[in-house]
Formats: structure tokens, sequence, C-alpha cells
């Protein structure tokens, strides 16, 4: 838009005085000072009304101005405001993929642990092969882990707790390949405690479930050890001959052949 400048509106007036002073000199013999007067009127009018437009104009486009400036403001103004939102919705947008990287991290995790354990589990449930007393047998791993922490009590000569734990397993394990030494164990845990006849009920228990077991003979001549201590000494010279008919080529019936000779 035109704007006109201050310099050129002042050379304006100025000309314009300069031409009314040589119009005026010029030409005062042809009109009188009425006509002169008129004439200077309508040019200063002309001029005011000249100088009343460009003000508008100035006004009107300082006003236009600042009405543009305004909006160049307000869309500035409403451009940083959607920028602001977009950071801010791109933050938590971020924050989100983040937690939801944590969660799948430690679902993941979890879900690990969970097969971990159900494999471990499953471990637990499948029967393993052992050698007992010169017999391969199969057993659970519950039976086995509980059987080797009595008879380790045994080993360290805890008689008291390898008496208990073991009395806990054949309550426990009634139907284990390893009830049968159990019960010798124990009845040898239960001899060390001087607690005999529980001991002799033990070992008969064993030679009833198991009359061939490998510690069958062994069993045996610890239930005449029992007898002998309870003075019972037929009873344990009888228990010494059942031995060494059953067993003959055993070890242990050149023991009870020996006892048997000390017994007369």
């Amino acid at each position: 838009m035109f704007q006109p400048r201050s310099g050129w509106r002042w050379s304006s007036i100025a000309m314009t005085v300069a031409l009314l002073g040589a119009w005026g000199t010029s030409h005062a013999a042809l009109f009188g000072d009425d006509e002169a007067r008129r004439a200077i009127l309508e040019l200063r009018q002309r001029l005011e009304q000249s100088q009343t437009a460009n003000q508008a104009l100035i006004e009107q486009n300082t006003q236009a101005q600042n009405q543009t400036a305004s909006q160049l403001r307000g869309a500035l103004l409403d451009l940083q405001t959607q920028i602001d939102k977009l950071k801010a919705e791109l933050a938590l947008s971020l924050g989100a993929q983040e937690r939801l990287a944590r969660d799948l991290t430690e679902l993941q995790l979890r879900q690990k642990d969970v097969m971990a354990n159900v494999d471990d589990r499953l471990r637990r449930f499948e029967p393993v092969t052992v050698s007992l007393d010169g017999q391969d047998v199969q057993v659970d791993p519950a039976e086995k882990l509980d059987y080797d922490k009595a008879m380790a009590l045994f080993r360290q000569a805890d008689f008291v707790a390898a008496q208990k734990s073991l009395d806990a397993f054949v309550t426990r394990y009634g139907a284990s390949a390893y009830v049968p030494s159990a019960l010798f164990w124990l009845g040898n845990a239960q001899y060390a405690n001087k607690a005999y006849l529980d001991a002799m009920v033990n070992f008969q228990k064993l030679l009833k479930m198991a009359p061939n077991h490998p510690r069958a003979p062994e069993a045996m001549l610890a239930i005449s050890n029992v007898q002998i201590e309870s003075k019972d000494l037929k009873g344990a010279r009888k228990t010494l001959e059942d031995l060494i008919a059953a067993h003959p080529s055993s070890e242990t019936a050149a023991t009870a052949r020996d006892r048997i000779g000390r017994l007369r």
C-alpha cells in the first residue's frame, strides 16, 4: 500500500507556496485582491484535503500493519502451542513405549522363570535310576533327596536325627524301592540309640518285606545282637542258625558261625 514520505510532503507544500507566490506576483495585474484571496484559499483547502487524505492513508496503512502483525503474532502463538502439544504427546508416547518395553522384558523374565520351574518340577517327577545295596532301582527324585539327607545324618553319627529322618522317610514313602534299605539303617540307628526292641521290629519288617534283599543277612545278624543284649541267648542261636541256612555263602554267615561257637 502507498505511504507518502514526510520529506515529500513538506517539499510539496513548499512548492505550492512558491507557485502561489509566483502566480500572485505575475498575475497581480490580471486579478484583483478578492480573486487572489479566493484562489489562495482554494489552493489551501485543496492542500489541507490532500494532507488529510495522506494522513488517513498513513493511519489506514499503520492500522493494517498493526492488524497484520497481531494476526502474525496470533498465528505464531498458535503454532508454538501446537508444537508444545506435539512435544508433550511425543514425550508421553516415548514414555509409554519405554514402559511397554520394560513390561515386555519383565514378562519375558517371568515366563523364563515359570518355564524353569516347570522343567524343574517335571524333572522331580521323572524317575531316576540309582545303585542301592548292589542293585539298580528306579526312584523319584524327591525320594532320593530325602533318603540322601537321612543317610548323611547317619554317616555323621547323628543317630538321633538319623532315626527321626529315616522313620519319617519310611512313613512317607512306604512303597519306595528305598524302604528295605531305609528299614535296615533305621534299625541300626535305633540300636545305636539303645532302642533295641524297636530296632528288632524294623529288622524283622525288612526280612518280611524282602527276604532276599542284600541286607537281609546283616539284618538277621543284627537281630541276634538284639537278642544277646536282651539275654535271649537261645533265640540268638536260633537266629544265627537260620542265617547260615538261608545265606550259607555270605560273609555274614561266617560271622554267624563264629558267634555260635562263642555262645556255647
